[in-house]
């Protein structure tokens, strides 16, 4: 999501640089694993990790597609051709087409050179992650965030995860921004094609998945951000139905604002003015956009990008028949295990930083906070109107601008994430399947120095503790060493997800108890140390569902009766 263009996008997950900055490390001397899958034969390679009794075996860059190129741009992706010889599968893939200078820009905020990674069209690529490929084991897919239009499976490396827990984790690469999202909203070019790479990825886990040491039958969907986003659109789907049987999505649900719009709109035109495309037909401009180069659509990516901010999934037919909120209403999703959360502060530094707020985040004054309020509102999808009642719920009467920054931070937060999130878990539990929600509120001691002292558990950083990222082989962080305790953090949360991948109940023996998420809206705090608590963001949660609706119904109500009046 972006606040405004130009301008780095603000739903992206700067932790992704906390993961892994810095390469894999292969074990010293160790023999290179090999796999035969149904399409030939890999070549990986041995990763080490901390308090981990053997190495981890990976397959990088393995594909799951065709190459999205010629006839296959803006088009739904293929299976991959076979191969004879035994493939390489010690190298990270290249990312998919994306403007680097926004990831370059929340490195340099995080103090942090990022290392320079390929750019292709060809790009359909995952990462495979597991400690036996004799077993069958829990398989984790990991979808990574970036507001649709950047990341990489690079950032998100998960042997810690793989080797503590015993599963099989998955990252996978899809489309993005203009490759990935245009849409003509005809048949000549639906959209949502980064969405059915995510797809055919999990067709790929169902086919060759075993080969690895994974189960076909125990595959759990996983993402932050716009990750989380692309899980709960998955569970909606037709088109996903029995690919995947558990799904968690952490700060980002299938309602979140702006990854979505029922139409294209004025995005078509937009794009052939950019691209000097003529748009005199969908033919003819999805024509002239697979005539270009790779480099001329990669230049025309980043202007689009920055133009749009966002490019967003839409009602397409196929992969979404209806628009996210009605499917949930009807109830027409997966019922499977869902597993929800959020941080509590997730406005609190990294996306003011990429946003169009990075200037006045140090405090505010009654007349800057009313003017933000008022900007925020479009892209929030909130009306204008509304603004002003909004304004009063969380900023009242003070004057104080340190106040005045943490109640606007809320009110962000709130209204792309802790909402959509609590809206999402209701409607997954009103439908009868098992629901858990959390809240992380664990602030990384690494950012000790970097981040302001009352920024608290920010956007993202909950990542590191899913993925095992403290127990990496490589101790050569720019960000220095966590904790012991942060390190039992991460194992606790580890052993959460793993847990629900196994059974889709995150409890088990040594943990603090996981309540359902029921009608007493139970959920756990995630900390240094663990709690149950109920109703997260109670009187919030209120305001927006009952408390704003009847308040915009009246004013509606009496400027209809006033129009009659005048009318009379």
């Amino acid at each position: 999501m972006c606040l405004s263009p130009p301008g780095p996008p603000a739903l992206v997950s700067a932790r992704v640089f906390e993961v892994q900055v810095l390469p894999l490390f292969p074990t010293p001397g160790s023999a290179h694993p090999t796999v035969s899958t149904r399409l030939g034969r890999l070549q990986g390679t041995l990763l080490s990790v901390e308090d981990a009794p053997v190495p981890v075996k990976a397959f990088l860059g393995v594909p799951f597609a065709k190459p999205p190129l010629g006839s296959l741009r803006f088009a739904p992706p293929e299976p991959p051709e076979p191969w004879s010889h035994v493939r390489e599968a010690a190298s990270q893939p290249p990312m998919c087409l994306q403007d680097v200078s926004w990831m370059e820009g929340i490195g340099q905020a995080l103090n942090v050179t990022l290392p320079k990674l390929p750019i292709s069209e060809d790009c359909l690529y995952l990462n495979v992650f597991t400690p036996d490929t004799e077993a069958k084991l829990p398989v984790l897919v990991w979808i990574h965030g970036g507001a649709l239009i950047m990341g990489c499976a690079y950032f998100y490396n998960a042997p810690g995860l793989s080797a503590l827990e015993n599963v099989v984790v998955v990252v996978l690469q899809y489309r993005l921004g203009i490759p990935g999202f245009f849409s003509t909203g005809s048949k000549e070019a639906p959209g949502n094609w980064g969405l059915l790479d995510q797809v055919a990825a999990l067709r790929w886990v169902q086919e060759n998945i075993e080969a690895f040491g994974g189960d076909p039958t125990l595959v759990t969907i996983m993402g932050e951000s716009a990750g989380g986003f692309s899980v709960g659109v998955q569970t909606l789907s037709p088109l996903s139905r029995g690919l995947f049987h558990r799904a968690i999505s952490e700060s980002g649900v299938a309602l979140v604002p702006s990854l979505f719009e029922k139409s294209p709109g004025d995005m078509i035109q937009t794009v052939a003015n950019v691209s000097g495309c003529e748009n005199s037909s969908p033919s003819a401009l999805v024509r002239c956009l697979r005539s270009k180069t790779e480099e001329e659509l990669a230049a025309l990516n980043i202007q689009l990008c920055q133009v749009l901010g966002v490019i967003p999934a839409v009602v397409d037919g196929e992969f979404l028949p209806k628009a996210p909120g009605e499917l949930l209403a009807a109830k027409e999703f997966s019922d499977v295990p869902y597993l929800i959360g959020i941080n509590n502060h997730e406005y609190g530094w990294i996306l003011p930083q990429s946003g169009t707020f990075r200037s006045i985040m140090e405090g505010m004054d009654r007349q800057v906070v009313t003017a933000a309020f008022q900007q925020s509102a479009p892209i929030l999808k909130i009306p204008v109107e509304a603004t002003q009642r909004a304004l009063e719920e969380y900023v009242g009467e003070t004057e104080d601008p340190q106040e005045l920054r943490a109640q606007f931070q809320d009110f962000m937060g709130d209204v792309i994430f802790g909402l959509p999130s609590v809206r999402a878990a209701r409607a997954h539990r009103d439908s009868g399947a098992p629901v858990y929600f959390y809240e992380f509120q664990h602030r990384p001691s690494i950012f000790r120095d970097i981040r302001p002292a009352y920024v608290k558990a920010d956007h993202g950083d909950e990542v590191p503790f899913v993925l095992g990222a403290l127990f990496s082989s490589n101790k050569d962080s720019p960000f220095g060493e966590y904790t012991e305790e942060e390190k039992r953090l991460s194992k606790t949360v580890m052993r959460y997800w793993a847990n629900f991948a196994r059974s889709g109940n995150p409890n088990g023996q040594g943990l603090v108890e996981w309540p359902r998420y029921d009608q007493r809206e139970s959920y756990l705090e995630l900390g240094l140390e663990q709690r149950g608590a109920q109703k997260l963001k109670q009187s919030k949660v209120h305001f927006w569902l009952e408390t704003l609706p009847e308040q915009m119904r009246g004013e509606r109500r009496t400027e209809e009766e006033k129009r009659t009046h005048q009318e009379l």
